[in-house]
């Protein structure tokens, strides 16, 4: 039984929601996304009280889902400069802050040999002074359901293996 799009992004939020807190058709300006899914976690190393900190550190991923019958190289432009505009929007640097992704996950029916070259191209990296307040990249990641082919840019690969995880083939 093959599964819908929609079928596909439920069990996705499912997997996403084990750790990470998600949302539902999310507005941000300039646009729409179906859903969205946001990490936060924070280390501290403290010296028997909270006022007492040594030091703390925090780490953030914000994802953004999409899902299209055919994703071409023009709607993949407006999709990436959304999430990236929408991610870049939410990142926070400050002394205790090390590092943010943002990330964009797509399913589609069918991706256009153009869009899955952008897609694997596509790279952001933006360091906040000198890294002393952390760092922030871009990640992305789609599935071609039709083919059930995974993609993802360099700094994807954890998204991709999420994706792959989730519907890859499991007889090996």
């Amino acid at each position: 039984m093959d599964m819908t799009l929609q079928e596909r992004l439920e069990k996705l939020l499912s997997a996403y929601s084990h750790h990470y807190n998600v949302t539902r058709d999310v507005e941000v300006e300039g646009g729409s996304f179906p859903a969205a899914a946001e990490f936060f976690l924070r280390d501290e190393n403290r010296l028997l009280t909270k006022e007492h900190t040594f030091y703390a550190l925090e780490q953030h991923e914000y994802v953004y889902f999409y899902v299209t019958e055919h994703l071409d190289a023009d709607t993949l432009r407006r999709q990436i400069a959304l999430s990236q505009k929408a991610g870049l929007a939410r990142v926070r640097p400050h002394k205790e802050h090390m590092f943010s992704y943002v990330t964009l996950v797509i399913l589609a029916d069918t991706i256009d040999p153009e869009a899955k070259a952008l897609l694997k191209r596509t790279r952001l990296r933006r360091s906040f002074r000198l890294m002393l307040h952390g760092w922030m990249e871009y990640h992305i990641a789609a599935m071609e359901c039709s083919t059930v082919s995974f993609l993802s840019n360099p700094a994807g690969r954890e998204a991709r293996k999420t994706l792959e995880n989730n519907f890859g083939n499991k007889t090996k």
